[in-house]
């Protein structure tokens, strides 16, 4: 099927349908509106696998499994497949084997860390925000490469609280305590 075949009753997709797309494109859904991502920069890519190193070297024989896009993550999920919204972030942390099935991730990640690219609108990043904080993401990262910052989101006591980092500074991984990331591991592999 092809995206523009089918839509549900409200004029909006659903995991079903996203699940019958055909085609190399990568989708998320936005409460049942599709949106298409955009290839990966060099620079992102080089991002997003350091951190897959650094989090997956220091979870390796833990319980919590670290991965990297593209994996579906249906932070409200349903069992007739009728939930719309489907992200794709670029790094997330599941400490409950229950919620990863054999094509996604069910409900919502311990942590999730989105890197920003210039095909990102500030609507789309709003809104993530906004399901992941609903859904109960406990920790929740921007990079920033460009600027090469980093905001932090903790979710604590019924509110998330928020810090920036920049430079070389070091981030203490709330939901994985005795892990830090230094951030010139980090910005050594942007490409100028």
């Amino acid at each position: 099927m092809r995206i523009d075949d089918e839509f549900d009753e409200n004029g909006r997709y659903t995991y079903a349908d996203y699940l019958e797309w055909e085609g190399p494109q990568r989708y998320q859904l936005f409460n049942g509106e599709a949106f298409q991502m955009a290839s990966p920069s060099v620079t992102h890519q080089g991002i997003l696998m350091e951190l897959s190193l650094q989090f997956g070297s220091w979870l390796r024989g833990k319980p919590c499994q670290v991965f990297a896009s593209p994996l579906d993550v249906r932070l409200f999920p349903k069992e007739d497949n009728s939930d719309n919204t489907i992200l794709q972030p670029d790094l997330l942390v599941v400490c409950d084997k229950n919620k990863i099935v054999k094509g996604s991730v069910n409900g919502a990640p311990d942590l999730v860390i989105e890197i920003i690219s210039p095909s990102n609108t500030s609507r789309e990043l709003f809104l993530k925000f906004q399901y992941y904080l609903e859904a109960g993401v406990r920790e929740y990262w921007v990079i920033e490469p460009e600027e090469k910052k980093v905001q932090v989101h903790i979710y604590e006591r019924g509110r998330y609280i928020s810090a920036v980092y920049k430079d070389s500074a070091r981030i203490s991984v709330s939901v994985l305590p005795g892990l830090e990331i230094a951030l010139d591991d980090i910005w050594a592999r942007i490409i100028s």
